[in-house]
């Protein structure tokens, strides 16, 4: 498997990955365990909140987000890791039965300047339901290898 280095991430649109569809077992299951507020649990409580129906939690949806990213092309990238997220954004109530469709853009890439071996990409990530709606939008920076300094030609 090829290993994508720094070079590899030139600014503009890197690439869609997807569908991954959601169900609600795994929405309920998700907010037992890390967000049990009543729009996430209850579908009675969902319809009566601003949300209007069960929906998943935006936690679930940033780890589906990471998933998606992972096995998009993290999983084969010289990533050295993340500082974090500069900005992320829920736009949309994740519903069970989406379907979703991850696009990734590079923003900027650019050598650091206190490791000259590494580079920063910055990602902006946008996930859209079957309907196209975007759901959540990030920015996030990553750190990953030089293709010298990753042994790559």
């Amino acid at each position: 498997m090829t290993t994508l280095t720094f070079e590899d991430f030139a600014p503009g649109h890197f690439g869609t990955f997807g569908p991954r569809h959601v169900t609600r077992e795994e929405i309920l299951a998700f907010a037992a365990e890390f967000d049990p507020q009543p729009m996430h649990l209850d579908e009675e409580a969902a319809k009566a909140s601003m949300l209007k129906g069960l929906s998943g939690s935006g936690w679930h949806l940033g780890s589906i987000m990471m998933r998606m990213l992972f096995d998009g092309f993290i999983g084969r990238t010289a990533s050295l890791g993340s500082p974090g997220v500069n900005e992320m954004r829920w736009l949309a109530p994740l519903r069970p039965g989406d379907d979703l469709t991850l696009d990734v853009d590079v923003a900027e890439a650019r050598i650091s300047n206190s490791r000259p071996e590494t580079g920063i990409v910055t990602l902006m990530s946008t996930i859209r339901n079957a309907a196209v709606v975007v759901l959540c939008e990030m920015e996030s920076p990553m750190i990953v290898r030089r293709r010298l300094e990753a042994g790559a030609e």
